[in-house]
C-alpha cells in the first residue's frame, strides 16, 4: 500500500474518532446527576431510556482509559473514565461478586445474566484504569474479575436448557483471548500468555473447520459439529472475523508468529467467502453451514459491529502479510461501511441496516450498542497505519 494511502486512512480513522464518534458520546452519554453513562440514545443523542447497561459502563470506561494511555492523558477523557469506574464500583456488583447486566438510572439492579460478559468488560476497564491511574484497588478488582471469568468459563453455571445436547460457543474463548491481551498490555498479568495460548488452542482445535471451510459459532464440548440443528449449523461472520483479528494481533505481539498469522488469515478468508453479501455488499449477520435458512429473522441485516471487526481484521492481515488481496478486502469493507453507517447530520453511526443498506432504526445506542466497537476500530486502525508508516502506534 502506498504510504500516501496509509496516511490518508490514518487521517480518516483519527478524524472520525476525535471529531465525530467520540464527541457524540462525550456530549450525550455521561449522566452528571447519578453517575455512569446513558447508552439508549436517539439519532440526535436524546436519551430514549435512562436505564443503564453495565456492558456500556465497562466498555466506555475501558475506551476512555485506553485513549489516555495510547494518545495522551486528555483531562476530560481521564475524568470521564473515573466517572465510569466509580459507577461500576458503586452499582455494578451483587453481593455474590457477580455483576449486574442492567440497572436503573440511579444504579438499582434490574437484571443479572448467567454469562459473564459484564464481568469481562468491567475487568478490561479496571485493568486499563489501574494502569492509567496507578490504582492498586482497581488492579485487585480487575484480577478478581479475571479469576471469576476464567472459573465461570471453565466450569459454567447450568444453562437454561437441559444437558441433553450440551454445546459451547465461540464467544467464550475469543473474549478470554481479548482479556488476556488487555491484561498483558495494562497490568502485565503473569498468566496472560498462558490464557491466550489456551484460548487460541480451543478456537483452532474446536471451532475452526478448514475441511468445511468455516469457523463455527457453536459446537459440542469436544468440538464436534452438530449439524442436525439450527444452532449447530449457525455461522456468525462478525464473531469469526473478530476472533481472527484477536489472533492476528497476538501474532504481531509475538513478533510475527507465522503459525498465528496463518490461522488468523485462514479464519478471515473462510468467513469472508461465507459472510460477504454478493448481492448488496456488506456482511450478513448470520448464515448457515449448509447454505440453507437460519432461524433468526434478522440474519440478512447489516449490523455496525461486524463491519468494524472486518475493517480491523483486513487491515491487520495486510499489515502482517503485505498481500494485496487483503488490501482489496479492506477497501471493500471500508468503503461499504463508511458509505452506509455514518450519520452525516448528527454524528456517530447507525447500528442497524436492512440488507440493501437502508436504515432500519435511527437510534445510536441501546443496551448493546454503545461507544465500543466503532471507536475501538478507529483507534486500532489508526495505530496500524502509524506502524505501517514507521511512526508510532501501540506496541
Amino acid at each position: 500500500m502506498p504510504a500516501q494511502r496509509i496516511d490518508e486512512l490514518r487521517k480518516t480513522y483519527e478524524g472520525a474518532l476525535l471529531e465525530n464518534v467520540l464527541p457524540f458520546w462525550i456530549r450525550h452519554s455521561p449522566d452528571h446527576e447519578h453517575g455512569g453513562f446513558f447508552s439508549s440514545l436517539d439519532r440526535d443523542g436524546r436519551v430514549l431510556d435512562p436505564d443503564k447497561a453495565m456492558w456500556v459502563q465497562g466498555r466506555f470506561s475501558w475506551l476512555l482509559a485506553t485513549l489516555c494511555l495510547e494518545m495522551g492523558a486528555e483531562e476530560n477523557w481521564r475524568r470521564l473514565a473515573l466517572h465510569g469506574i466509580t459507577f461500576l464500583r458503586e452499582h455494578g456488583f451483587d453481593q455474590d461478586g457477580r455483576m449486574w447486566f442492567h440497572v436503573t438510572q440511579d444504579g438499582r439492579p434490574l437484571r443479572k445474566r448467567r454469562y459473564v460478559f459484564t464481568e469481562c468488560f468491567a475487568a478490561m476497564a479496571f485493568a486499563a484504569w489501574a494502569r492509567l491511574a496507578g490504582d492498586a484497588d482497581a488492579e485487585r478488582t480487575a484480577n478478581t474479575l479475571l479469576d471469576l471469568v476464567v472459573h465461570h468459563l471453565r466450569a459454567p453455571v447450568p444453562a437454561k436448557t437441559e444437558a441433553t445436547r450440551p454445546m459451547k460457543s465461540l464467544g467464550a474463548p475469543m473474549i478470554l483471548l481479548n482479556l488476556a491481551q488487555v491484561f498483558r498490555q495494562t497490568i502485565e498479568h503473569a498468566d496472560a500468555d498462558a490464557l491466550a495460548d489456551a484460548a487460541i488452542a480451543e478456537i483452532r482445535d474446536h471451532f475452526v473447520k478448514p475441511e468445511l471451510g468455516v469457523v463455527m459459532e457453536n459446537v459440542a464440548p469436544d468440538g464436534r459439529v452438530v449439524d442436525a440443528t439450527f444452532d449447530g449449523r449457525l455461522l456468525n461472520p462478525g464473531h469469526a472475523i473478530e476472533a481472527a483479528w484477536f489472533i492476528l494481533e497476538e501474532a504481531r505481539v509475538r513478533g510475527g508468529d507465522a503459525g498465528l498469522i496463518a490461522l488468523g488469515t485462514s479464519m478471515l478468508d473462510m468467513t469472508w467467502k461465507r459472510g460477504w453479501d454478493p448481492v448488496e455488499g456488506g456482511l450478513l449477520y448470520f448464515c448457515a453451514l449448509d447454505g440453507g435458512p437460519v432461524a433468526e429473522y434478522w440474519h440478512d441485516m447489516k449490523f455496525w459491529w461486524p463491519h468494524c471487526e472486518a475493517i480491523i481484521a483486513t487491515l491487520f492481515a495486510y499489515e502482517l502479510t503485505g498481500r494485496d488481496a487483503y488490501l482489496d478486502l479492506h477497501r471493500q469493507v471500508h468503503d461499504w461501511t463508511f458509505k452506509h453507517f455514518p450519520d452525516p447530520v448528527h454524528g456517530e453511526w447507525y447500528g442497524y441496516l436492512h440488507r440493501d443498506g437502508r436504515i432500519s432504526v435511527p437510534l445510536k445506542g441501546n443496551l448493546w450498542k454503545g461507544p465500543f466497537h466503532i471507536p475501538r476500530m478507529l483507534l486500532l486502525c489508526r495505530q496500524a497505519c502509524l506502524r505501517m508508516t514507521g511512526r508510532t502506534g501501540s506496541g
